[in-house]
């Protein structure tokens, strides 16, 4: 499916899916429980759907209670595995997903037997040397099928033998430390993780936020590179709301950010338990206009004319040397859309500590370099950040500014579904005669099913063809 943009206005409210990092979490503990979970606005994104299909080979039970036409509903019911717990009775195929990948792969390693690892062809390309190390230092087997190759197809053997310490680097993706601390749950001795240089940290403090509600005992130092989780005593089944999703809420902030628009983003999650809410502050600090009313749960966001100046340009000129610098470490997965959001900004944006990105769906740097370019935008890649030297359309008084020369074209979405939907939120801020076709944009229902029926009910006017 390709996707059409063109300059466009949007009005109204919106409400952005369930957390896909909290629907993911809430399905595994619940496999591990004892009794009946349940799980209200889970996410039914295709991530998820391949960790609730996991779940049965372990011993667990998913109602996602299903429509007539085979809907996934809004709330979701596990019958956790417990005692009766076992190895996969199958090869365990995680589609699209690294978190599901990286989370449930160590605790296979808590079974007396083997378990396989595979998924899709993006999966096959993403690093598991990282997993292999942290294993067999715990005393499991575990290799990569293809010799030469650090990648799925992934092959565990368990039991740990010698539950204690891990030392590892944390660089490589934070997910795997998360399902270091899950299998923890499973062992009789508590789990020590040493990490030399962690990354993504919020999600490690979204993991022991988790573990300490279903009864363990987690211990993380003030610079994360401690981490020590002993198993409670029983693990129950419990109930749970997903909140909404972060990484989602940003794409249509920036759309409204680079539009004349006036919406309202329901339902935001003020817990602190999300690292990408930051993106409200980064682009509060080049003058976006947008009001987080936390007793509300709400976002008000006011983009071109509709901001409360009547200008709503966004420019780096407030800041030190003129200069936005953002250090991503914390929350990767804004990448995109702070990149979009630099192309329509006046001034240099750096983009900083984002090496991590270059292992998810695709080569995110090289991937945004490219496209963006295509669409007439000025960027330079490193080894782990990217600089952006933008350009807001309009000048401070509100009138054109030439030196504003984005246009439309025709971009590729490589199937990474973050890409798909901050090119399609570009499209939506070029001047009037320019379009965007974004291809192979479906892929977005990895993290936000029905994005472009969503978005339109605001005003977007995304075409499908």
């Amino acid at each position: 499916m390709n996707v059409i943009v063109r300059k466009s206005s949007l009005s109204g409210h919106i409400t952005v899916p369930g957390s896909k990092s909290h629907t993911i979490r809430a399905l595994l503990l619940a496999m591990l429980a004892d009794g009946e979970s349940h799980i209200a606005n889970p996410l039914p994104s295709a991530d998820c759907i391949s960790t609730a299909h996991a779940l049965p080979l372990i011993g667990a039970q998913v109602d996602m209670n299903l429509s007539a036409s085979g809907q996934q509903g809004n709330a979701w019911t596990v019958t956790g595995a417990g005692k009766h717990i076992h190895l996969p009775t199958d090869v365990v195929n995680v589609g699209d997903s690294g978190s599901l990948l990286y989370f449930l792969s160590p605790v296979a390693a808590t079974f007396d037997g083997w378990s396989i690892f595979t998924g899709d062809a993006s999966i096959r390309k993403r690093p598991v040397h990282h997993v292999v190390d942290a294993l067999q230092q715990l005393g499991a087997q575990a290799y990569v099928s293809q010799p030469g190759s650090s990648s799925c197809p992934l092959i565990i053997k368990g039991p740990v033998k010698k539950p204690g310490k891990v030392v590892t680097g944390g660089t490589v993706s934070s997910q795997y430390i998360s399902g270091l601390m899950m299998a923890a749950l499973r062992l009789s001795e508590p789990v020590e993780i040493e990490l030399t240089d962690p990354k993504e940290t919020p999600y490690l403090t979204m993991t022991k936020k988790w573990l300490e509600q279903v009864g363990a005992r987690v211990s993380i130092s003030d610079d994360f590179k401690h981490i020590t989780v002993s198993k409670p005593e029983r693990l129950s089944a419990f109930d749970v709301t997903i909140p909404s999703d972060w990484e989602a809420v940003a794409f249509p902030l920036i759309a409204a950010l680079l539009t004349d628009s006036e919406i309202v983003i329901d339902n935001v999650d003020g817990s602190g338990t999300q690292g990408d809410d930051a993106i409200v502050a980064v682009l509060q600090s080049i003058g976006a206009d947008i009001v987080w009313d936390k007793t509300q749960n709400v976002l008000i966001v006011r983009g071109g004319k509709k901001a409360t100046d009547g200008v709503g340009r966004l420019s780096t000129d407030r800041l030190s040397n003129k200069e936005l610098h953002v250090n991503l470490s914390g929350f990767p997965d804004a990448v995109c859309a702070v990149a979009v959001a630099a192309c329509f900004t006046e001034g240099t944006t750096y983009i900083e500590d984002i090496g991590v990105c270059r292992r998810k769906e695709t080569d995110r740097i090289v991937v945004l370099r490219k496209e963006l370019t295509k669409l007439g935008a000025e960027v330079e890649e490193g080894d782990d950040y990217m600089v952006i030297h933008g350009h807001s359309p309009v000048r401070a008084d509100g009138s054109a500014n030439p030196a504003f020369c984005l246009h439309g074209a025709e971009v590729e979405s490589y199937d990474d579904h973050r890409v798909a939907m901050s090119l399609s939120c570009f499209g939506l801020g070029l001047r009037d005669g320019s379009a965007v076709v974004v291809k192979n944009a479906e892929c977005c229902s990895v993290s936000f099913p029905h994005f472009y029926e969503t978005m339109n009910a605001i005003g977007s006017g995304f075409e499908t063809k």
